[in-house]
């Protein structure tokens, strides 16, 4: 087994590679770079200076020379070729040196820890409860398939299914959130303008009281996928030959499905383990601007519209690896569910 994680985190390297050179490729040949936005902006100043005076006098204040140009190119490092500027980004990723934002001025770090906090603790709460929960509830429709809780619970599953996530974070807010109907919850931040004045519970209260709209939108997309797939693994498993061993023993039904045909059952669950690893650091634009949180999701898309281009590389870059490390933890979950499984 070792071996094997030593094999896959070295074929991480060509990889992430492969990524970045792709990823830097593209980003330099879209339209709109950093310096055609900054000469933008000083062409708009000039000529904002010059009030009411239009014609050529505008024109030519407006006009940025050469000089100025070539400036910009070298504080930015675009007066080299694309693939000297790569090695260069390379090298210094090797330091963990990402360089800085073009819009923010600061270290890409920097900026980046600074948003991620919203996406995280969205990312991870969503994980545990969408696993808890649907596990629970999957193991439960099994066991009673074909009921009338069966029935009622799939309908309330593929209605909330079939509701975008940013559609529900709307309704939620018009009915919820003091957006026509009732004042029942905040709109954004993760905390309260008086939280650090409170109790310890008073602070846990807080969190979930500010958690609890946007972590429903966050779940409901894989909320129902991930019951559903728990009950039909989980009834794939009992029409196995040693199931059917364990019941003409005599051992009773509940048993039969959780301590027998659990553990096999969770094998196709675990599979996404790994992918909800990159929820963690991607966030969700939408979400994050419906509920005015200031998160991943929201900084990838002002780096893409400004083509803050250290950003986008840094997002993904650190995304990349979490999805490659996501997919080792994956097939590491497979053996703890079932031992009979090795790697080599």
């Amino acid at each position: 087994m070792l071996t094997y994680i030593l094999k896959r985190l070295l074929i991480m390297i060509p990889t992430l590679i492969g990524i970045t050179i792709v990823t830097f490729i593209i980003i330099n040949l879209a339209p709109g770079s950093p310096i055609e936005q900054r000469i933008q902006q000083m062409k708009f100043g000039g000529m904002g200076h010059e009030g009411g005076g239009g014609g050529k006098a505008s024109d030519k204040s407006s006009a940025v020379s050469e000089e100025v140009i070539a400036a910009l190119k070298k504080q930015y490092g675009f007066d080299r070729p694309v693939h000297i500027r790569y090695w260069i980004w390379l090298k210094n990723i090797s330091r963990l040196d990402f360089g800085e934002s073009f819009t923010y001025e600061e270290p890409v770090l920097d900026v980046i820890t600074s948003k991620m906090p919203v996406s995280l603790q969205f990312g991870v709460v969503s994980l545990i409860m969408s696993y808890l929960v649907c596990v629970i509830l999957g193991v439960l429709k099994a066991v009673k398939h074909g009921s009338t809780f069966d029935y009622v619970s799939s309908f309330l599953l593929f209605v909330f299914y079939s509701i975008p996530g940013f559609m529900l974070a709307i309704l939620l807010i018009v009915y919820f959130a003091g957006g026509s109907f009732f004042n029942w919850f905040p709109m954004g931040e993760l905390y309260s303008d008086n939280y650090y004045d409170l109790t310890l519970w008073g602070k846990i209260g807080d969190r979930i009281h500010h958690f609890i709209l946007p972590l429903i939108c966050y779940m409901i997309g894989s909320f129902t996928v991930l019951t559903m797939l728990m009950k039909n693994s989980l009834l794939d498993e009992v029409k196995k030959d040693y199931i059917r061993t364990a019941r003409a023993k005599g051992v009773g039904e509940k048993m039969v499905f959780l301590k027998h045909a659990l553990r096999n059952a969770l094998i196709p669950i675990v599979t996404g383990i790994g992918g909800f690893i990159s929820v963690f650091f991607v966030g969700s634009l939408l979400l994050e601007s419906i509920f005015q949180l200031d998160g991943m999701g929201l900084l990838s898309y002002k780096s893409i519209l400004q083509r803050d281009y250290n950003v986008i590389m840094g997002i993904i870059f650190i995304e990349s690896i979490l999805l490659l490390i996501g997919n080792l933890i994956s097939d590491l979950a497979y053996i703890a569910v079932d031992p009979r499984i090795d790697f080599k």
